[in-house]
C-alpha cells in the first residue's frame, strides 16, 4: 500500500467487484429457498410417479390420477397437489447411492457422498456444508443484514433417532458463525414460543447491552483463551445476543398474528404450522428454511407402508405442502421463493412380505416449484417399475446447482474453504436442463 498508494487498493477493489460480478448471474429469480424434507425415504411409486401397468406386486394398492396438466399423473393420496401441478415440476430420475439413512440424508442435503454408508454417524466440524448452510453462508458472505438468522431448521433437524443427527446440516467446515438456528419446539402447541430468544421479565434490551458490555469489559482484562472451542462460545453468544435483542425475532415466530382460516388451511398440526412458520421465515427475508415433515425417520415404512402412507403420512404432508404453494402464490412470494421437497431416497420398486417397501436410492423422486422453476412438466423418467433412470438421470448435486442458480449463484465459479483447506465448488452437479 505504501508503493502503490490507494489508487493500487482502488484497482484491486475494482478487479474483485469485477470477479464478483462475473461469477453471480444477474438474473436471478429466487430470493429464498423452503426445502419441504422428509426423513426416511417416501415411496415414490407411491407419490409422485405411479406405475398402473406395472405388476401388483409393484403398483401396490394407489391408483394413478389426473393433474391440472394434461399427461401428468400422481397417486390418489395427493388429490390436493394434482390441481397444483401447473406450479411445479417433478424429478423422477433422481439417484445415489447410499443405503444408510443418516449417509442417505447427508447425499441428498449436501449433495456429495459420506465417507461410509452408515445410520450410526454425527455431525462434526469436517463435515461439508448442506445447501441450507452454503445459502445461509452466501448470505453472510453477501452482507445479510437481517434480524433473523439465514437459516432456520423446523420443527427439528433431520436425524436418524435424537442419537444420531443427520451430518452437514450444521456449519460443519464452515464454522459455527453458520450454524442453522433450530426451533426444537412444536409450532402447533398451545404454549408455543421460540426457545431462550425472549428477554426476562423486567430486563430491557438497554439493560441487556449493559450487561453484554460490563462482560466485554470484564474479559478484557482477563487473559485470551485462543481455542476453537473459546472461539465457538463468542460466536454463539454473539448470536445469542443478537436474536434476544431483536424484535423482529419474536414478530416473526409469532403465529398467533397469523388469523385463524390461515393456520388451519397449513393444518393444525406440527408439519402445517411448520410450513406456515416457513412461509412467516421467508417473508420476513430468511434466506433458507428446512421444514423436517416427520419426528426421525418417520417415513420409513418397511412395515405397513400403504396404511402409514393414506393413514397418518401422507394427508398432513400434502395438505400442508400445497397451502403453503397456494399461500405463497397468493401472496406474491411464490416466484422469488424456491420450494424443493425431497427426502433420503426413495422405496422398493417390489413389495416385501410386511406389505412394506424397503430403502431404494437407485431411483426417487423429488418436486421443484417457484423461484424460476418452470413448473407443469416432469423431468427424467424411471423404468416400468420406477426401479432405475431411463432418461435425463439426476444426482442430488445436481438439483443443488439448479437451486443455486436459481439464486444467481454460479455454482462452479464459487468455491468454500474445506477442513483441510481445499477449496471446494458450491456444487459438483450441473443445473438441470429445461427447470430454469
Amino acid at each position: 500500500m505504501r508503493v502503490g498508494g490507494l489508487g493500487g487498493l482502488s484497482l484491486l477493489h475494482a478487479d474483485w467487484m469485477r470477479a464478483a460480478a462475473a461469477q453471480t448471474p444477474v438474473r436471478a429469480k429466487a430470493k429464498s429457498v423452503i426445502l419441504i424434507f422428509n426423513s426416511g425415504g417416501p415411496s415414490h411409486t407411491d407419490l409422485w410417479d405411479p406405475k398402473p401397468e406395472a405388476p401388483d406386486d409393484v403398483r401396490g394398492t394407489f391408483r394413478a390420477i389426473k393433474t391440472n396438466v394434461s399427461g401428468i399423473r400422481v397417486t390418489e393420496l395427493l388429490p390436493r397437489m394434482a390441481k397444483l401441478a401447473d406450479k411445479y415440476a417433478i424429478v423422477r430420475s433422481v439417484h445415489h447411492t447410499h443405503q444408510g439413512h443418516n449417509a442417505a440424508m447427508y447425499w441428498s442435503i449436501v449433495g456429495r457422498p459420506y465417507s461410509i454408508d452408515s445410520t450410526l454417524i454425527n455431525p462434526s466440524r469436517t463435515d461439508m456444508p448442506s445447501l441450507g448452510t452454503l445459502v445461509g453462508w452466501l448470505a453472510q458472505r453477501d452482507a445479510y443484514s437481517g434480524a433473523l438468522p439465514p437459516y432456520v431448521i423446523t420443527p427439528a433437524p433431520h436425524c436418524d433417532s435424537t442419537r444420531y443427527i443427520t451430518p452437514g446440516q450444521f456449519g460443519g467446515c464452515l464454522g459455527a458463525k453458520h450454524d442453522p438456528f433450530v426451533l426444537n419446539a412444536d409450532p402447533n402447541g398451545a404454549d408455543f414460543k421460540v426457545q431462550d430468544v425472549n428477554l426476562l421479565e423486567g430486563v430491557s434490551v438497554k439493560r441487556l447491552q449493559d450487561r453484554q458490555s460490563l462482560l466485554r469489559a470484564i474479559d478484557g482484562n482477563s487473559l485470551p483463551i485462543d481455542t476453537p472451542s473459546a472461539r465457538e462460545i463468542d460466536v454463539y453468544q454473539a448470536k445469542a445476543m443478537s436474536l434476544v435483542a431483536s424484535g423482529e425475532m419474536q414478530k416473526a415466530f409469532d403465529l398467533s398474528r397469523e388469523p385463524d382460516k390461515v393456520r388451519e388451511r397449513y393444518g393444525r398440526h406440527k408439519w402445517g404450522q411448520s410450513h406456515l412458520l416457513a412461509r412467516r421465515l421467508v417473508e420476513a427475508g430468511v434466506p433458507f428454511v428446512t421444514t423436517v415433515n416427520g419426528e426421525s425417520i418417520i417415513w420409513d415404512t418397511h412395515i405397513d407402508n400403504f396404511n402409514k402412507m393414506e393413514k397418518s403420512l401422507v394427508p398432513p404432508m400434502e395438505q400442508a405442502f400445497s397451502a403453503l404453494l397456494e399461500d405463497l402464490a397468493q401472496r406474491g412470494l411464490l416466484d422469488s421463493t424456491l420450494v424443493l421437497w425431497m427426502g433420503d431416497f426413495g422405496r422398493t420398486p417390489h413389495i416385501n412380505k410386511d406389505a412394506g417397501r424397503d430403502h431404494w436410492p437407485s431411483c426417487f423422486s423429488a418436486v421443484l416449484a417457484g423461484g424460476g422453476i418452470k413448473g407443469a412438466q416432469v423431468i427424467g423418467e424411471s423404468d416400468k417399475i420406477g426401479a432405475l433412470p431411463v432418461a435425463q438421470p439426476v444426482t442430488p448435486a445436481d438439483i443443488h446447482a439448479t437451486v443455486l442458480s436459481a439464486l444467481g449463484y454460479d455454482p462452479h465459479g464459487l468455491t468454500f474453504t474445506t477442513s483441510d483447506g481445499r477449496p471446494m465448488p458450491l456444487s459438483e452437479g450441473e443445473a438441470i436442463k429445461g427447470l430454469l
